[in-house]
């Protein structure tokens, strides 16, 4: 079955439709490096950090099977956000569970609105130069040596 051509969007969304096409490489132009990628690094690590101590730190407490689950969530969010692998699925599963526990939960709410905060920021900028995703999905460069004459 062929994509109608019709107009010149219709191959987009028809690829689109068909899930045929890679996710980070269409989502980042660049990854950012210098200051601003040690920025995003410094945002990852502290995020990630802290959505691990908190996970752990509600795991140990033998929760009901609800906050473990989305316990169990956190820490692998967190972790992916550590490393760097798969920044904007990370950050986006990051945004909903902490939105979800600042609602939910009768405490203080603005630790989880923090890092809700820090993850949708990561999904939608990006992890930056120093991480997996960059290695996995960045651009390449090839360098063709020239003929000598």
């Amino acid at each position: 079955m062929t994509a109608p051509t019709s107009f010149g969007a219709s191959r987009r969304i028809w690829n689109f439709l068909r899930l045929k096409w890679i996710p980070l490489r269409r989502l980042f132009t660049t990854f950012a490096r210098g200051w601003p990628g040690a920025g995003l690094l410094l945002m990852r690590l502290v995020a990630g950090a802290a959505l691990i101590a908190q996970g752990i730190k509600i795991l140990w407490a033998e929760p009901q099977i609800e906050a473990f689950i989305l316990n169990l969530a956190a820490n692998g969010a967190g972790l992916l956000l550590l490393v760097g692998l798969w920044t904007p699925f990370a950050g986006a599963i990051v945004t909903f569970i902490e939105l979800w526990q600042a609602l939910s939960e009768q405490v203080d709410p603005w630790t989880h609105i923090l890092l809700g905060t820090v993850g949708a920021a990561l999904a939608l900028i990006g992890p930056g130069a120093w991480s997996v995703d960059a290695r996995l999905f960045g651009w390449k460069r090839i360098d063709i040596p020239t003929p000598k004459s």
